[in-house]
């Protein structure tokens, strides 16, 4: 049987420069891509509507949002390796029929019980399409190169779709009902279905072995309590049940990887993991997502709740720093080609360093343009460092096995997208609590509303007379901005352990099969 190495090293040896067709399926592959980054912001603007349409309860009004992102991250390494047994293109096939599908009835769910249901089903099925993209990226582009300006292409369009959610969402709502925004699947992925079989070659595990259940089992038991734990240790701390169910998830992560050991043709070739450069590029990955959407946690409630733009308005502030990061992932495409990845990685993340410093060593936040230089500053680290880390995930595992090297880097990225709510946005409602001062002769039910979180004391100091909701306002803003400064410093904190991870194993290695160029 041969090693990890020695495929690498084989299939580095019969790489060939694709033409025209390739980057035909590489369009094609753009629209699933699209689809999901659009999805992953524009859900949040149809949920005033949905509330006053289907009156769910706070419980369900949270079940709505993630039922979506718990599936879809518990579920994407069984689809990522399903589909390098099954093959790639038929798992794509699959998901978008199945999303563009399920997205049509959910956009007229009558019920919120139905409209939660329907989230599970996309997230069970949005599981099959962003790993298969990737994986047949890594099929498709066998000159490494090419591949990583594939990958860079790949990267800028889901950082392109997150800045799109936002505008996407507005306009939309202005015309149309919250079903819209459900919709929007279907004349995306309708062009896919149709081209797709034309122009994307089918790939798969040329020895894939049997389909392992128990692993599939036990990979669901470990990714579902962990998932769950971060939402509930967002919501409630440690208070929570969020201990136990790490716990749990922990325990059965134990078993699925003991069991991956002892299979002939395990469900995740757990070798993938001994290997620096892939470990350390998971770990780059997860970190600087993290730092991203903790950061765009804080400043879409303060564009919104302090500086009073709508949320179109506040979707278009953001746009400078998502094409910052759309451009730096381009950019850095023909730096890698001769700069070592420990190098440029740690130099890209510098950038991301100052956006939070800027915000940090400001005595206030309410600067907007300030907001967003530090957006674009921190756009253009992450955009580079994601674009290396996810061309390393891929180089660093051989052709049979990207599905299963694209399952676990888009797990990073679902896992670094809670994380960055539940640690940075965990800090800054304590922070908030901690500096908020109300002023004198507040209702009991208004100041009980304002302790609770910045949207409760704006919702309270509407029905209060004008100058007491000024002042409710203010003191709002002031804890919020003061709590903002060290949730910046926490996350300029997370950006420096990036940097070092990428600087101590990003670089060339005896059995990484692979070189910088």
């Amino acid at each position: 049987m041969m090693t990890l190495t020695q495929e690498l090293r084989i299939a580095d040896a019969e790489a060939r420069p694709v033409g025209a067709r390739g980057w035909a399926a590489l369009t094609v592959l753009m629209l699933p891509v699209l689809l999901v980054s659009v999805d992953n912001t524009v859900l949040s603007f149809a949920l005033p509507s949905i509330a006053l349409d289907l009156a769910p309860t706070s419980i369900q009004q949270l079940w709505i949002v993630d039922a979506y992102p718990l599936v879809l991250a518990s579920l994407l390494v069984t689809m990522g390796t399903l589909g390098d047994r099954v093959g790639r293109r038929r798992m794509l096939l699959i998901g978008a029929t199945g999303f563009a599908a399920v997205s049509a009835v959910a956009g007229f769910a009558p019920t919120a019980v139905l409209l939660i249901a329907g989230r599970a089903l996309l997230g069970v099925f949005g599981a099959m399409l962003m790993p298969s993209t990737l994986s047949l990226i890594r099929s498709i582009f066998s000159d490494r190169d090419q591949r990583r300006l594939a990958i860079a292409i790949w990267a800028a369009m889901f950082s392109a779709g997150s800045a799109l959610g936002p505008i996407v969402g507005g306009l939309l709502l202005e015309r149309f009902a919250w079903g819209s925004v459900f919709l929007l699947a279907v004349p995306v992925l309708v062009p896919l279905l149709v081209l797709a079989p034309i122009l994307v070659p089918e790939s798969r595990d040329p020895c894939p072995g049997r389909i392992d259940a128990p692993s599939i089992v036990l990979s669901l038991a470990t990714m579902v309590p962990i998932v769950y734990a971060i939402k509930e240790l967002a919501v409630d701390g440690l208070a929570s049940v969020a201990p136990v169910l790490f716990a749990v998830g922990a325990g059965f992560g134990v078993l699925f990887v003991r069991r991956q050991l002892r299979l002939e043709a395990p469900m995740l070739d757990m070798a993938l993991f001994r290997r620096g450069t892939f470990t350390g590029a998971i770990l780059v990955n997860l970190l600087s997502v993290v730092a991203l959407v903790g950061f765009l946690y804080f400043v879409a409630q303060h564009l919104q709740l302090v500086v009073g733009l709508s949320p179109f308005e506040s979707g278009l502030a953001l746009v400078p720093g998502l094409v910052a990061m759309v451009v730096s992932g381009l950019v850095v495409v023909p730096i890698a080609k001769r700069v070592a990845p420990r190098i440029v990685v740690p130099s890209a993340l510098a950038f991301s360093l100052l956006g939070y410093v800027l915000v940090a060593a400001s005595t206030s936040s309410a600067d907007l343009g300030l907001l967003v230089v530090a957006f674009v500053s921190l756009g253009v680290g992450v955009g580079m460092a994601e674009t290396i880390s996810n061309e390393l995930i891929l180089s660093s595992a051989p052709p049979s096995k990207a599905g299963a090297a694209s399952a676990v880097s888009e797990t990073a990225y679902e896992l670094g997208a809670v994380l960055g709510t539940a640690i940075l946005g965990g800090i800054l409602a304590a922070l908030y609590r901690t500096n908020l001062v109300l002023p004198a002769g507040l209702p009991t039910g208004a100041a009980d509303a304002a302790r609770e979180t910045l949207a409760g004391a704006v919702a309270a100091s509407h029905g209060l007379e004008p100058g007491l909701a000024t002042a409710l306002q203010d003191a709002a803003a002031t804890a919020f901005d003061a709590g903002v400064g060290v949730a910046a410093l926490m996350g300029a904190g997370l950006v420096v352990v990036a940097a070092v991870v990428a600087a101590t194993t990003l670089g060339p290695s005896r059995d990484d099969g692979s070189s910088t160029r």
